[in-house]
């Protein structure tokens, strides 16, 4: 009787394994492809919104400034309104408020994929110890059933625990660094685009103010 030769190969070790292991390696790996796409996204926004910044601030034009258009149009809007006895300090404080809200919304539209690469770095290690340890209760189990101890008999769940462990931190470990750097620049350009908004606050409130002193006159 001839015995059976298990593949080792990662896709002979997929197609070999159980339900459990191939829903634990299908989900790793959709995680890992998932944390690459918002990696990208991420620093594809934080790029644009970068340059955005630059571009408005040096006086030039460029698609990404349609980013900043809600900002802008918000910190109008507030200069338009007239409340009577209030100081130039103080619509320069209300347009600024209204812009830095404004703001908020747009960074927070930014960082949307920040949390999920929280959430894969924080638990696909963990699903990756699932894998390992099921693997490893397979070759126990293969044991068992075959009473032999030699490699062939054990060698594939150790290599589906092997696998499970790998593909989890291959997942794991670019998005936990993804977080923390795209974090960083988010922070950075958070406190350009504040930079922005005072000067765009004072200048908005003056043009305003002369525009008033010029209908009084």
């Amino acid at each position: 009787m001839e015995h059976f030769t298990p593949s080792l190969t990662p896709i002979g070790l997929f197609l070999q394994a159980g339900f459990v292991a191939k829903a634990v390696l299908l989900i790793l790996v959709a995680a890992s492809i998932w944390c690459w796409v918002l990696i990208i996204e991420g620093l594809w926004c934080i790029r644009r919104l970068n340059r955005a910044i630059r571009t408005v601030r040096g006086g030039g034009q460029h698609p990404s400034t349609e980013l900043l258009v809600p900002i802008i149009e918000a910190g109008g809007a507030a200069a338009a309104l007239t409340i009577p006895g209030e100081s130039v300090g103080e619509a320069r404080t209300r347009v600024a408020d209204c812009m830095r809200r404004a703001a908020q919304t747009l960074l927070a539209r930014i960082e949307g994929g920040l949390p999920n690469l929280a959430v894969i770095s924080s638990v696909a290690p963990f699903i990756g110890l699932f894998g390992t340890v099921w693997g490893i209760m397979a070759s126990f189990f293969a044991i068992a059933e075959a009473k032999d101890t030699s490699l062939a008999v054990v060698a594939p769940g150790i290599a589906e625990a092997l696998a499970a462990t790998a593909i989890g931190l291959a997942a794991a470990i670019p998005a936990t660094v993804a977080y923390n750097r795209l974090g960083a620049s988010l922070a950075r350009a958070g406190q350009q685009l504040q930079h922005l908004i005072e000067e765009d606050a004072v200048t908005i409130t003056a043009a305003r103010s002369a525009a008033r002193a010029a209908e009084v006159r």
